[in-house]
């Protein structure tokens, strides 16, 4: 399908500077934008409403055909699936065996499948583990529980004879973040759900547990995990915290140097920042994240905000990062399966070149991009986590074939912008917009690993203009974050050794249908654009 780039992504429009590639590569581990799939709500292959393994398959070619020749599809070289494991949720955070698959999603020779047919088409998979807690229900808590309801009252418990009771953390102190254990004066830590049990992850033999657990899901080629809670192992002791991510990273790149692991450390940039120490490879940025993040107040204005903010707090995290890891790779998103969708961040009359320049101002961050299924069209989700959790929008047929039910408390969400049957055939849709960015992420390796400048002199409030370098290639990237057109004076600007004469405007992402235009060092950039510049 060929498309109207004047819509969406608008190539070389000066062609004498024409973009020829670059030979930088990632680094090992990383790619250029990270799908986040919720299998339960993605995509359903054998019509019992819940969404499995052998659906993701079937929607590879959505996410990444394997053919760079093409951009119909998004161009997503790495997917992380949220938890496969067995358990007793939808959401399948409290894990019952840590080495199969949940029997709702399918078989581990589907998982292999699915591994497969992903590294066919050059795409990394991922795994969450969720190694903070456990179910109550997985064997190691029930011989613990078991073995202490058998003690007298007031005998200590022997973890000779019964070494599951130190894979937890048991008291007699009833304190916070601890339930009790049902027929005994004891009391388990359990910070998040009484049935999910906080591990032990001081105890040698769970981290033996871990490394047998580890060693199983790469032979069936993992590429990497997702650390779940990782703030929460020793709540809020970050030194302690540093210390498990350290032998983790050290014992997964032992087998596979080349993994890749980030971490969820929910939290403020210094804070997570920290995390660093530990040698892996990433952590969630929070702080452009969500409703309250950087990228929405900006977007919206909020406060003091505003598009000179942005610059700022790409150089803060820049600094913040370098301070505390060797060779960081920051982790930006927009939104995950705990926060409301974007979409419904922003009202009004500007609220879809809103929704699609905060996507954009994501997407063009430097590091390990993700992107939460469903985004990329704009879905709605706000309330309660299942909201956020909804069916993948294939179609408005809801029996058309792939589509899932959903989380069974999750209210009727009531979508913003069309489904992806009808985004695919309006060239401005959000869909179309979001996949030009991810294609443009793909084309400028700038954009993934360059390292930022934030060019005050070229900012204000509506224009945030940066300039990204690596090795010896710069870009300037230009955004418009108002709903008003802006002009930004070039004049004795240099780039690439280049002055302003021979600057040219490589691309342009539109929010509305102007583009931008550059006219003897003055660019004009209508509302909501973002331009690219070499």
């Amino acid at each position: 399908m060929k498309k109207k780039w004047i819509k969406g992504l608008v190539a070389s429009l000066c062609m004498q500077t024409m973009f020829m590639g670059n030979s930088v590569q990632a680094a090992e581990g990383t790619s250029n934008t990270c799908y986040e799939i919720f299998v339960y709500s993605f995509n359903d292959s054998n019509g019992d409403g819940i969404g499995d393994l052998n659906g993701v398959s079937h929607k590879l070619d959505y996410i990444n055909d394997g053919d760079e020749s093409t951009q119909e599809d998004l161009g997503c070289d790495m997917i992380w699936l949220m938890p496969v494991m067995p358990s007793t949720t939808y959401h399948k955070y409290d894990v019952m065996d840590y080495m199969d698959i949940d029997p709702e999603y399918g078989t581990l020779d589907d998982f292999k499948s699915l591994v497969s047919k992903c590294h066919e088409r050059g795409i990394q998979v991922i795994i969450d583990l969720p190694m903070n807690h456990s179910s109550s229900k997985h064997p190691w808590f029930l011989k613990a529980s078991e073995y202490l309801q058998s003690l007298p009252e007031g005998q200590e418990p022997d973890s000779e004879t019964c070494p599951y009771v130190d894979y937890y953390n048991f008291s007699r102190e009833n304190q916070a973040g601890y339930n009790q254990l049902e027929g005994t004066s004891w009391f388990y830590e359990s910070r998040f759900w009484s049935e999910m049990p906080d591990l032990n992850l001081g105890n040698p033999l769970v981290r033996q547990e871990f490394e047998k657990i580890v060693r199983f899901w790469q032979e069936l080629g993992v590429d990497g995990f997702r650390l779940d809670a990782a703030k929460e192992y020793y709540s809020d002791m970050t030194d302690k915290n540093v210390e498990v991510l350290t032998w983790f990273n050290q014992m997964v790149k032992t087998n596979k140097p080349d993994a890749y692991i980030v971490a969820e450390v929910w939290s403020d940039m210094d804070t997570y920042g920290k995390y660093y120490a530990s040698g892996i490879d990433s952590c969630f940025d929070f702080a452009f994240a969500g409703n309250e993040g950087i990228i929405a107040d900006t977007v919206k204005k909020m406060s003091s905000y505003n598009a000179s903010s942005y610059g700022k707090a790409l150089i803060t995290l820049q600094n913040t990062l370098e301070k505390y890891g060797e060779d960081p790779v920051d982790a930006p998103f927009y939104t995950n399966h705990d926060m409301a969708r974007g979409a419904g961040y922003y009202s009004g009359e500007d609220s879809e070149s809103q929704t699609k320049i905060a996507q954009a101002m994501n997407l063009t961050m430097t590091g390990q991009a993700f992107l939460y299924y469903g985004e990329e069209l704009g879905m709605k989700g706000a309330g309660k986590d299942e909201n956020f959790r909804a069916p993948m929008y294939w179609s408005t047929d809801k029996n058309a074939e792939g589509m899932c039910n959903g989380p069974e408390a999750m209210d009727t969400v009531k979508m913003k912008y069309g489904s992806l049957e009808e985004q695919e055939k309006d060239e401005a849709s959000v869909y179309q917009y979001v996949k030009d960015v991810l294609h443009l992420r793909e084309k400028y390796p700038e954009i993934q690993m360059g390292k930022v400048t934030f060019e005050e002199d070229l900012s204000g409030d509506n224009i945030c203009t940066i300039r990204k370098s690596l090795d010896d290639s710069e870009i300037l990237l230009v955004y418009n974050i108002s709903g008003e057109q802006e002009a930004v004076d070039l004049t004795g600007v240099s780039l690439n050794q280049k002055t302003q004469g021979n600057i040219s405007l490589e691309d342009i992402l539109v929010g509305k249908e102007v583009a931008p235009t550059l006219k003897e060092g003055i660019l004009q950039m209508p509302a909501y654009s973002i331009a690219v510049l070499r």
